[in-house]
């Protein structure tokens, strides 16, 4: 590991401890307050801004913390904040993405775990549960939107987290909002959120960023067609961090995305030498698809 991704690792690290800290205080009965979550999320957009690549880098490859209602909510604020830097928004903005996103599912935590903990220790709002369970589920954005109102956050964090669930084509919850009713701010934590719960979905401990984008795009029509164009441009299908198979035969990692194009990625191959041949996917050589854990495994030890 280099300098910068053990950078990455650590800053990474911090903001789960930060928010394991926040998501405590507020089960302890301490009510949440903006300026301490707006800080938190500042540095993590200066850190987004300056080593985008890096951090995603570390998401994709770290194993899941364990707290899974913290695990979720940092990498979903992470996400939208690297979705709304590529949809350009002002640093304002960006900001109230970053703390809406982080405390979306806030009054989940009151909910019994059973409801949305998958069997392997996951968080996973796209479990199915009985349907005294869905309504609680259901009623979830509702409840985070007073508590943060009557917390004085700004409205436009408390409306984004009331709308995260509503989708595009009228099928969301709790108001079944479409189109131009959900606002951008809703838009891109919808995203960003459902993309990683898509992307822990498949397998037991690490990240499938590969995953979640393609469920995003088979879903198209639940989102915003300008916020997909953004993840995709800005994580990759194939994201940072990832290993893959090329049409080759050979298996290497994903190791940098071309923003101006990024179907066509850098792939660090394995068990060449020089150990550090590089590949750039395009004409001839195309990645054929992720590897497996076993796979990734298998490789790394040749």
């Amino acid at each position: 590991m280099d300098h910068k991704e053990s950078r990455a690792g650590k800053f990474y690290f911090s903001l789960l401890v930060q928010t394991e800290n926040i998501f405590n205080e507020f089960n302890n009965g301490i009510p949440l307050k903006f300026i301490p979550v707006q800080k938190m999320i500042k540095m993590a957009y200066e850190y987004v801004r300056l080593d985008h690549d890096h951090i995603v880098y570390v998401m994709q490859t770290t194993k899941r913390y364990k707290n899974p209602h913290v695990s979720h909510a940092v990498r979903a604020a992470v996400t939208a904040l690297i979705i709304g830097s590529a949809l350009k928004l002002p640093r304002h903005q960006l900001l109230e993405v970053g703390v809406a996103c982080l405390l979306g599912n806030i009054s989940v935590l009151s909910l019994p775990g059973g409801i949305y903990i998958s069997e392997d220790g996951g968080f996973d709002l796209l479990k199915k549960s009985s349907e005294d369970e869905s309504k609680l589920l259901y009623a979830h954005p509702i409840d985070a939107y007073n508590t943060l109102k009557s917390s004085q956050f700004p409205l436009s964090i408390c409306e984004a987290v009331l709308q995260h669930h509503e989708l595009e084509d009228g099928t969301g919850f709790p108001n079944q909002l479409k189109g131009n009713a959900i606002s951008m701010y809703a838009k891109i934590l919808a995203v960003a959120g459902y993309y990683e719960a898509f992307s822990m979905n498949d397998i037991e401990e690490v990240r499938c960023g590969h995953s979640g984008v393609i469920r995003i795009l088979k879903n198209s029509g639940a989102f915003d067609k300008s916020v997909i164009r953004a993840l995709v441009n800005s994580i990759s299908i194939y994201p940072i961090g990832i290993y893959v198979l090329l049409s080759n035969g050979e298996r290497g990692q994903v190791i940098e995305i071309d923003q101006f194009d990024p179907r066509f990625p850098i792939v660090k191959v394995f068990g060449k030498e020089p150990s550090n041949k590089l590949i750039k996917i395009f004409g001839d050589i195309s990645i054929t698809r992720p590897l497996t854990s076993e796979e990734v495994e298998d490789s790394i030890k040749k």
